[in-house]
C-alpha cells in the first residue's frame, strides 16, 4: 500500500521505517512506517488525498521542535514540511511566507527589509506553521500580533483560508488545535522599522536566550505553558526539581522550564517526568501544569 505513495513522490524522498529520533529537536522517537518529505504543495494536496483515499492515518509537521513522538513511533505516513514550502515574498510591509520556512530565518529576512514586529522570532527554532497553529510567542510578543490570515489543506487536499479571526488565537492555541488541516502559507503585516534598532533588538533577545536557556541540550522548548499567576521555571524550581531526572529526560539544570535530554532519553522517560512534575504542582501548590509540548505517535 505505501509502495503506491511513489507513483506520487520520487523513491528517493520516501523513508520507509524512519526513526522520528532524527527529525525532532528532542531526538526522541519511535519509527513512522513511512516518512514523505514533499517539494511542493501539489505533492502534499496529492499524499493528503492518497492518504484519504486509503484510510491511512497521516500526520503532518514541521521542524519537529515542539514534538514529542513516543518510542513505538507513527503507524501510517508523516510528511515532513520543514524542508520544503520555504518560498517568501515580500511587498511593502506585507509577508506572504509559506510555512515550511523557520521563523527564525522568517524573522531574519523581515529585519533585512526594514521591518518590525517578528522581533520575538529570533531564536524560536520551529517552523511557521507550527508557530501559527500554537500562536507561538516571546519575550512579549506572538505571532497574533502580526498575523493577517493564513492558508491550510483539509484532508481532502483543498484549499481553506482563515482571517485572523477565525484563527481564534489565543495563549499558545488556535483553532488548529482543534481540528486536523494542514498550514501551508501565511500572511503577515509588519510594521516600518530602523534596521539597526530591529538588529539590535533581535540580537539582544538572541542574547537572552543564550544566557538563560539549554540550547546545548535537545529538547522541546519550553515543556509547559504558562499557569495564570505563575511563571514555570520559578515554580518548579520552588518545588526541588531542578535538575531532577527520570532516565534519560532531566529538568534542565540552566532553566527549570525545559525537560532535556541528558542522552539516551525515551518517551516514556520524558512523559514520566512530566507527569511528576505535574503531580507535584498539583498537590503541593494547587497548580495545574499543562504541556505545551504535542505529543504523538502509537502508545
Amino acid at each position: 500500500m505505501y509502495s503506491n505513495l511513489k507513483n506520487i513522490v520520487e523513491p528517493e524522498r520516501l523513508f520507509f521505517d524512519e526513526p522520528m529520533s532524527r527529525h525532532t529537536t528532542f531526538a526522541i522517537g519511535g519509527p513512522a512506517d513511512v516518512l514523505v518529505n514533499p517539494q511542493s504543495i501539489e505533492e502534499i494536496k496529492s499524499i493528503l488525498s492518497f492518504c484519504t483515499r486509503e484510510n491511512l492515518p497521516c500526520m503532518v509537521f514541521g521542524m519537529g521542535s515542539n514534538l514529542l513522538v513516543r518510542d513505538k513511533g507513527i503507524r501510517g505516513v508523516a510528511i515532513k514540511i520543514g524542508d520544503c514550502l520555504t518560498a517568501v515574498d515580500i511587498k511593502g510591509n506585507d509577508i506572504m511566507a509559506q510555512a515550511g520556512i523557520s521563523l527564525s530565518r522568517l524573522a531574519g529576512l523581515a529585519a533585512g527589509h526594514s521591518l518590525s514586529g517578528l522581533e520575538f522570532a529570533e531564536g524560536i527554532p520551529g517552523s511557521l506553521g507550527g508557530a501559527v497553529a500554537m500562536n507561538a510567542g516571546a519575550y512579549g510578543g506572538e505571532m497574533k500580533d502580526v498575523l493577517v490570515s493564513c492558508t491550510a489543506l483539509d484532508e481532502r487536499g483543498q484549499n481553506l483560508i482563515f482571517n485572523q479571526e477565525e484563527m481564534n488565537l489565543g495563549y499558545r492555541s488556535s483553532i488548529f488545535q482543534q481540528f486536523s488541516v494542514v498550514i501551508i502559507e501565511a500572511h503577515l503585516r509588519l510594521v516600518k522599522g530602523e534596521k539597526e534598532e530591529i538588529l539590535a533588538r533581535m540580537a539582544a533577545l538572541a542574547g537572552q536566550r543564550q544566557s538563560k536557556q539549554p540550547l546545548d541540550m535537545p529538547s522541546a522548548g519550553s515543556t509547559f505553558r504558562r499557569p495564570e499567576g505563575f511563571y514555570v521555571g520559578p515554580l518548579i524550581e520552588q518545588l526541588g526539581l531542578k535538575g531532577y531526572a527520570i532516565g534519560g529526560a532531566q529538568v534542565s539544570v540552566k532553566h527549570a522550564g525545559f525537560v532535556v535530554n541528558r542522552g539516551g532519553a525515551t518517551a516514556d522517560d520524558v512523559l514520566s517526568l512530566i507527569a511528576y512534575i505535574q503531580d507535584q504542582a498539583r498537590t503541593r501548590l494547587g497548580v495545574e501544569l499543562r504541556p505545551e509540548i504535542k505529543v504523538v505517535g502509537e502508545e
